[in-house]
C-alpha cells in the first residue's frame, strides 16, 4: 500500500516590486496531502487546474522531493530509498509523449526494459505478454510513427507495465482519444487493477471515466484535500435539489396545475416545468416526490410512461467544493 502523510511542496519565486526591485515569495503548490492507494484498487485524484494534482504525482513518482511529509510504498520510504521505490512504480501519461516514434513498438518496450535492467530472456517474454495484453502484437515491428493515436496509447500502457510495477500513476490516459478507443483503454485499465493486481492513481478531466473506474476519489483544491469518498458519495455533495423527469400519456385537463398542486403541497419550493407538448415535465424539489407524483397521477387517471430521478454528477460536486460552497 502507498501511504501519503502530510505531504507538502513549497516553491520559492521572485515577485517584482516596482521597476528594479523584487522580493522572494513562497508558493505552496501542495499544502497538506494525506491519501492511501491499495493494490488492486483504482484511486482518483481530482481538482480544477492549479489544484496541485501534477505536483502531487511528481512527488509520488520521485521526480520531486517533498518539502515536508512522508511517502511510503509497502513500508519503504520514497525519499530515503528512492531507487528501491522506482522499481515498484511506473507512469502512463496521455498524449504521445514518453515513446519514440522512429522505433517500432517492440523496440520501444525493449529499450525501456533495458533501462530497468531486466534480463534479456525475461524481458523478451514480458514484451510478448504485454503486446498481446494491449492488442498490438500484429503491429509490433511497425515504426510507432505509423501507429494510430489509439495504438500509441496502448503502447504507452505496455511501456508503463514493462517493469511489472506494483503501482501505476496515470495522468489523463485517454486524453485526445475518441469514445471507442477510450472505452477499450478503460477496459485495459480495469483489468490492470483487477487481474494484474496493480494499485492505480488516476487523474482525468473526464468525470464519467472517474465514475466508471475509480473505487475511491480524493478532491484537491489549492493544494489540500477538501473531500474524499467513493464517486457516488462525492457526487451527492453537488446535489442541492432532486430533479425528476416525468413523461405522461397525453390527456385532457390542466396537467401542469395538477402536478404543481401535488408537489407544492409537500414542498413549497418545488417547481414543475413543462419540457415539451408531448407530456414531458421536469420537477425539482428538496424532497423525494416520486410517491406523491405517482398518487396524483393515479387520482387523476394520468398514465405514466416514465418517472426517473437525475443521477448526481461528480462534476457538480467538484465545482461546488472548489468554490467553497
Amino acid at each position: 500500500m502507498i501511504v501519503v502523510e502530510s505531504l507538502k511542496k513549497t516553491y520559492e519565486t521572485k515577485a517584482k516590486i516596482g521597476f528594479l526591485k523584487s522580493e522572494k515569495r513562497c508558493v505552496e503548490a501542495v499544502k497538506k496531502l494525506d491519501m492511501e492507494i491499495e493494490k488492486g484498487k483504482i484511486v482518483g485524484l481530482l481538482g480544477i487546474n492549479g489544484a496541485g494534482k501534477t505536483t502531487s504525482i511528481k512527488m509520488l513518482s520521485t521526480l520531486l522531493l517533498p518539502t515536508a511529509g512522508r511517502i511510503t510504498m509497502d513500508g519503504i520510504d520514497a525519499v530515503k530509498d528512492s531507487m528501491q521505490v522506482k522499481k515498484k512504480i511506473n507512469m502512463i501519461a496521455g498524449g504521445e509523449r514518453m515513446i519514440y516514434w522512429r522505433l517500432t513498438g517492440r523496440e520501444n518496450l525493449w529499450y525501456f526494459g533495458q533501462l530497468y535492467g531486466i534480463e534479456n530472456r525475461v524481458l523478451s517474454e514480458r514484451i510478448d505478454y504485454l503486446l498481446k495484453l494491449v492488442g498490438i502484437e500484429e503491429k509490433q515491428d511497425v515504426p510507432v510513427e505509423n501507429y494510430s493515436k489509439g495504438m500509441k496509447q496502448r503502447l504507452q500502457i505496455a511501456r508503463g507495465l514493462i517493469n511489472n510495477p506494483d503501482y501505476i500513476f496515470m495522468d489523463e490516459p485517454t486524453l485526445g482519444l475518441d469514445s471507442v478507443i477510450s472505452r477499450e483503454l478503460r477496459t485495459h485499465i480495469q483489468s490492470i487493477a483487477s487481474e494484474e493486481g496493480k494499485g492505480i492513481l488516476l487523474t482525468s478531466h473526464y468525470m464519467a471515466e472517474i465514475e466508471e473506474l475509480c473505487d475511491y476519489v480524493y478532491i484537491l483544491n489549492k493544494g489540500e484535500v477538501i473531500a474524499k469518498g467513493t464517486p457516488k458519495e462525492l457526487a451527492m455533495i453537488g446535489m442541492n435539489k432532486k430533479t425528476l423527469y416525468l413523461n405522461l400519456e397525453r390527456s385532457k385537463g390542466n396537467i401542469h396545475q395538477i402536478l404543481c398542486e401535488a408537489c407544492t403541497s409537500a414542498d413549497k419550493t418545488a417547481t414543475v416545468q413543462a419540457e415539451d407538448r408531448e407530456g414531458g415535465f421536469i420537477i425539482t424539489s428538496s424532497l423525494d416526490l416520486k410517491g406523491i407524483i405517482s398518487k396524483a397521477c393515479i387520482d387523476h387517471r394520468l398514465v405514466i410512461h416514465k418517472l426517473f430521478e437525475e443521477e448526481p454528477k461528480l462534476e457538480d460536486a467538484i465545482i461546488k467544493l472548489s468554490k467553497g460552497a
